[in-house]
């Protein structure tokens, strides 16, 4: 029995150990280290401990799941002001997925945090994306509430934005704003769009569009609408100012 308790307290104190090690490694010290450990606590971690008051990180993934959109959308909206709403949406939901949480919970390698219960832990429940994408959810919960919304912006600056700056996300956008994107990374000037054509019938048009950088012709394109020609024009735009790297 005492060998028992011997190796929980053990255990114990190596994951205390853990979450010091990595508040150090982060840069963020929790006032409420409780809220930190809630974080990254399972539902079948507390049901295997009853008789302790642990509470699991559900309802810090649901507060979590709000601070992550807002901080996103902030950071969208400040960056491509030239982007459509349809299109900022569809860039958020790239980077808050559960894959890009993964990824994020992963460098950070939260894995070696998570308190799971036994059953959870034999059956791989640790490397289970789900689970993964819930923690980052709730680390995110807990932060804010612990810091505020300025510690949870300077922490999405070390792991999260950089991503989105060097194009990680890119996939996602149109022509039109990953050409935006590149020039406002590069400060190369500004960029403007012209219909220089527009031919055939009502039923049948097709419209040649041209994107200029600072007054230099970069690209154009042929579409059934101008917003079509424009795309195309962006594509070959893309492919002379990075080439090889657009299809």
């Amino acid at each position: 029995m005492r060998n028992k308790k011997e190796k929980t307290s053990a255990a114990y104190r190596a994951k205390e150990n853990l979450f010091k090690e990595f508040q150090a490694r982060i840069g963020i010290q929790f006032t409420d280290e409780k809220l930190l450990r809630q974080a990254f606590t399972h539902s079948s971690y507390v049901n295997e401990h009853r008789r302790k008051p642990f509470e699991d990180n559900e309802r810090l993934e649901f507060l979590g799941d709000a601070v992550l959109e807002l901080t996103v959308s902030k950071f969208l909206f400040k960056k491509y002001p030239m982007m459509s709403e349809g299109e900022l949406t569809k860039l958020r939901a790239a980077i808050v997925c559960e894959p890009s949480l993964v990824s994020f919970a992963n460098e950070l390698s939260f894995e070696k945090l998570i308190l799971l219960g036994k059953g959870e832990e034999m059956t791989g429940g640790r490397e289970r994306p789900a689970l993964l994408a819930d923690v980052f959810e709730a680390f995110i919960g807990a932060l804010y509430l612990d810091n505020g919304l300025q510690a949870v912006n300077g922490f999405m600056e070390k792991i999260v934005y950089p991503k989105i700056n060097a194009g990680a996300f890119s996939h996602v956008m149109d022509y039109k704003s990953q050409l935006q994107e590149y020039v406002q990374r590069d400060g190369a000037g500004n960029i403007e769009y012209k219909v220089l054509q527009e031919k055939g019938p009502a039923h049948n048009r097709e419209f040649v569009s041209r994107v200029s950088l600072d007054g230099k012709v970069l690209g154009t394109g042929t579409g059934r609408s101008k917003k079509e020609a424009e795309q195309l024009a962006a594509q070959m735009a893309l492919s002379r100012l990075k080439p090889g790297e657009q299809p």
